[in-house]
């Protein structure tokens, strides 16, 4: 294991004003790409989907819960004792609702699981983010996410309900603040396609993923 190289102060100073000005290049960049983001077109969803959650049968409108936005988190379904990882350690990353609520903005969990199994594993997660249950396939394959992941934001107006954008793999990744953070460190995510340093740790991507119940110490 190589660590990063010691320097003076100053010269550590030096440096990091270097990346600092290269950081700020990339904030304004993606100011002008959420910028853009918000002058994308949306199209009316037509289609009646069918959802099942904690208080009985629901159509995608409620799933705002009164709200004027709504961002929906396509959960992959493996089945109960398959659980992905990835999706669980992005919801993980998700913070308490009340900010969102308080720019009214609702967020959903979708998947193609039953109830039954959606909830005691919501349960043991301790997450209390709306999850609801749509089996026959139909929002997920409409909505980019096929037997995958993905994420789509909605607008209503009324009963009518437009999609704005959407995105998938690593376009959701961006979004969890662990993978995040963990490029902020010198050893960064320590996965092999990752362009590092000779000589840092580095393993094969997902495969280090557990649900956060079981990591042990």
């Amino acid at each position: 294991m190589t660590p990063p190289p010691i320097v003076s102060d100053q010269e550590w100073r030096r440096a990091r004003a270097a990346l600092l000005h290269k950081e700020k290049q990339l904030t304004r960049a993606q100011d002008a790409l959420a910028a853009e983001r918000r002058r994308l077109p949306m199209v009316h969803v037509t289609r009646t989907y069918r959802f099942d959650g904690p208080d009985g049968p629901a159509g995608l409108p409620d799933l705002f819960e009164g709200r004027g936005q709504l961002i929906v988190y396509s959960f992959m379904w493996h089945g109960a004792g398959d659980f992905c990882s990835g999706c669980s350690m992005f919801v993980d990353n998700l913070g308490h609702p009340a900010h969102l609520h308080a720019r009214d903005v609702s967020l959903a969990l979708v998947s193609t699981g039953p109830l039954a199994e959606i909830l005691p594993y919501r349960r043991r997660m301790g997450w209390d983010i709306p999850w609801y249950a749509a089996p026959d396939g139909a929002f997920n394959h409409d909505m980019g996410a096929g037997d995958g992941f993905a994420l789509n934001v909605f607008l209503r107006d009324g009963e009518d309900v437009y999609r704005t954008y959407t995105t998938t793999s690593r376009g959701v990744e961006r979004l969890g603040s662990n993978w995040t953070l963990l490029d902020l460190t010198p050893y960064g995510r320590q996965e092999h396609w990752e362009d590092s340093p000779e000589g840092r740790p580095q393993s094969a991507p997902y495969q280090w993923w557990r649900l956060h119940d079981e990591y042990g110490s």
